[in-house]
């Protein structure tokens, strides 16, 4: 009888794909620009207008049609009931010291929102400190930056709601646990850098002038302010603005010892330049440190011996560490880069704590404030570390390790005796069978050579001759790295028999900076070749086939997948391009797109204009094509990636689809880029997912 069963499930799932669909109606008008002599229509500008009434009615007709094609599948039930009980186990973050506190954040299981817990010393009774989760009904107000005062007197944290990149700022007397009146509206990536217990400093804009265009007008001119506690924000003193350059991001820190305010400005995603001014001199206006030419990153970390420790690219791709002496103006080598790239590093106690990335996973070297090497870290094995957070005169820090079948385990790593021990261990409520991770490198279409993760049962031989279902991921640009980490959805898939493989892209940063610049601007191609060439190896391996591949990327991985799909069409059974960004002639005229420019190049500029056309996924989108089955994901309130672009993807391929594989859209209400989304909408979002995924790749669920 189970048998039978599943044998109608895998043939009403078939059903499902033999079918041609009658997708809702989507209006054409003549919207068209001239670029450089070119003619470019954009049928569908109209669903750029994502207040207007068309639009809304748009949104509520393809959400129908999307849930009554899921409604059909048989088990999506039952993969989000299985999806919610692998997802219900405790999660703790890393401890970190605040004077005699400790906080960390804690999830029960299936909360919407981590809580902040507080507790007395490390082994103090934990109570409740924040709690987002009681902010409104439907768990989508989120806390963002928590920042403690001087004397932990007050702490200011900052709340999104819906998803949104805007945040507001509210003051806790800590004592009490009681807000105070202070209040800060309209700011957006943004830090919170106390002064003593008077005030801080915060990064904000000025009130939009149309509040409703908020989610998609763009972000310019962003100050940095003074609040002082106590008074309105319509007092706080600007610190610095710049009238002649409206598209720069600027934010601002304060050393531990409250002597230099380190400014960082930044032209877009990639290239930062940092300032310092000296608090306790008459110093009027910020100085530069290094180069101000927004050619090199550089982020700052500490103060050693009045000078400024600086973490930096300037002539070294694969990151270094340099001391920085206002005096004279001058740096000096402190920890010299190597063959790895250097990812971050900090400072606590009397060590520096380096995270190097060796062939995309985690490498901790550890050294003195004199930059003597004292040991490297000993890791469980191939996965991601991160945490070391800590002030000069802490005795104690902790980190985590994670990989893609180990879920994150928190170490304390004691200072003076230099020795890591186990704090908290991560209990799965569901037992997992036993998995594989391992690394293979492929060659990609000019002949680099490429690394993959790939992840699987241990009792699946992927190397048989049978092709299995296979969940592609790449991302591949902006200078991150994508490393192991552990996932429910993924485990879930993996559980179920399916093989999860991670590409290494060019565009990221796991080998440095030349990694990456091999994947930005004119070079992007490159990224795209890149997962394409993976697919193929997998295929060319019978790891699997066309008919059981899966592609799947987010943000700027979703304009991978949008731009593989479209040129690869036959390559692929299933396409999932979330959050994306497809249009790449328009995508810097909204938000906060403008600082997207460094990586992708724009429009506005003729050679630009030319590589762009060339893959931009909405405008390579050929009638009558077969493309794969696909369900473009996004958040109505998705102000990063404003969901125009899957909007637009959305009604164009649909309009452009041969064949029996349908084309979804799933627009999540109430959401935005990801960032803060709660558990709910996360669990509801891969159940439907996996059940797509599954369902037509036609895998035994």
């Amino acid at each position: 009888m189970k048998k039978l069963i599943l044998l109608s499930m895998i043939s009403m799932a078939w059903q499902l794909n033999a079918q041609t669909f009658k997708y809702p109606q989507t209006k054409k008008d003549n919207t068209k620009d001239n670029y450089f002599g070119q003619e470019i229509k954009d049928p569908y500008r109209w669903l750029e207008d994502d207040n207007s009434a068309q639009t809304k009615a748009w949104v509520k007709e393809q959400n129908r049609f999307t849930e009554n094609f899921l409604s059909k599948i048989p088990f999506r039930n039952q993969v989000k009931s299985e999806l919610e009980s692998m997802w219900n186990y405790e999660k703790y973050s890393t401890p970190i010291k605040e004077g005699r506190y400790y906080l960390y954040y804690k999830n029960n299981g299936l909360q919407n929102q981590s809580v902040l817990y507080i507790q007395e010393g490390l082994h103090g009774e934990a109570t409740e400190f924040l709690n987002p989760n009681t902010l409104n009904e439907n768990g989508t107000a989120a806390l963002n930056t928590v920042s403690f005062s001087k004397n932990q007197k007050y702490c200011a944290y900052s709340v999104s709601n819906a998803g949104s990149d805007w945040q507001d700022i509210y003051v806790m007397d800590v004592a009490s646990k009681q807000l105070i009146s202070d209040a800060i509206h309209y700011s957006k990536f943004s830090g919170i850098s106390w002064k003593g217990d008077d005030g801080f400093y915060y990064s904000g804009y000025d009130k939009p002038h149309n509040e409703s265009e908020k989610y998609s007008a763009k972000t310019e001119f962003q100050k940095i302010f003074y609040h002082k506690i106590g008074t309105p924000q319509e007092n706080d003193l600007l610190i610095y603005e710049d009238k002649k350059n409206p598209l720069l991001y600027k934010s601002v820190s304060l050393s531990e010892d409250e002597r230099w305010l380190i400014m960082s400005i930044s032209g877009g995603t990639d290239g930062t330049n940092l300032y310092y001014k000296d608090l306790k001199s008459n110093q009027k206006t910020f100085l530069p440190i290094g180069d101000e030419d927004f050619k090199t990153n550089q982020d700052f970390i500490s103060v050693i011996d009045n000078k400024l420790l600086i973490y930096t690219n300037q002539n070294a791709s694969n990151y270094q560490l340099v001391l920085f002496d206002p005096t004279t103006q001058k740096q000096s080598t402190f920890i010299k880069q190597n063959n790895a790239k250097l990812d971050g590093a900090s400072r606590v106690g009397n060590k520096i704590f380096c995270t190097y990335l060796v062939n995309a996973s985690s490498k901790v070297e550890i050294y003195d404030i004199n930059a003597k090497h004292i040991e490297t870290l000993e890791l469980p094995g191939i996965g991601t570390v991160s945490g070391f957070y800590g002030e000069s005169k802490d005795q104690e820090t902790f980190y985590t390790y994670s990989s893609f079948n180990a879920p994150t385990t928190i170490y304390k790593y004691d200072i003076s005796s230099g020795k890591s021990e186990l704090f908290k261990q991560t209990q799965l409520n569901t037992q997992l069978a036993p998995t594989v991770v391992e690394q293979i490198w492929f060659e990609s279409t000019d002949g680099s050579s490429v690394p993959m993760f790939v992840y699987h049962r241990a009792d699946i031989d992927i190397h048989n001759g049978k092709p299995l279902p296979v969940f592609l991921y790449g991302y591949g640009g902006f200078n991150i790295p994508i490393t192991p980490s552990f996932s429910i959805p993924i485990s879930y898939f993996v559980q179920n028999g399916g093989v999860y493989v991670s590409v290494t892209l060019r565009g990221g940063s796991e080998f440095g900076e030349t990694w990456h610049q091999q994947g930005m601007k004119n070079f992007k191609q490159n990224v795209f070749d890149d997962f394409i060439s993976a697919a193929e190896y997998l295929i060319k391996e019978k790891i699997t086939s066309p008919e059981k591949l899966a592609i799947h990327g987010r943000s700027n991985g979703g304009l991978l997948v949008g731009a593989c799909m479209t040129q690869r069409p036959d390559l692929f059974k299933v396409a999932l391009p979330g959050v994306g960004v497809l249009d790449m002639l328009r995508y810097h005229k909204f938000t906060v797109g403008w600082g997207w420019a460094v990586e992708y190049g724009s429009s506005d500029d003729e050679t630009a204009f030319n590589y762009l056309l060339k893959y931009s996924p909405l405008h390579n989108v050929h009638l009558g094509t077969s493309y794969p089955a696909t369900m473009i994901t996004t958040g109505d309130h998705d102000d990063r990636v404003v969901p125009a672009h899957s909007f637009k993807f959305a009604a164009t391929l649909q309009e452009a689809q041969k064949g029996t594989n349908p084309i979804l859209i799933r627009i999540d209400v109430q959401a935005g880029h990801g960032a803060g989304k709660p558990t709910t909408k996360q669990i509801n979002e891969w159940a439907d997912i996996m059940s797509f995924v599954m369902s037509e790749l036609k895998m035994k669920n």
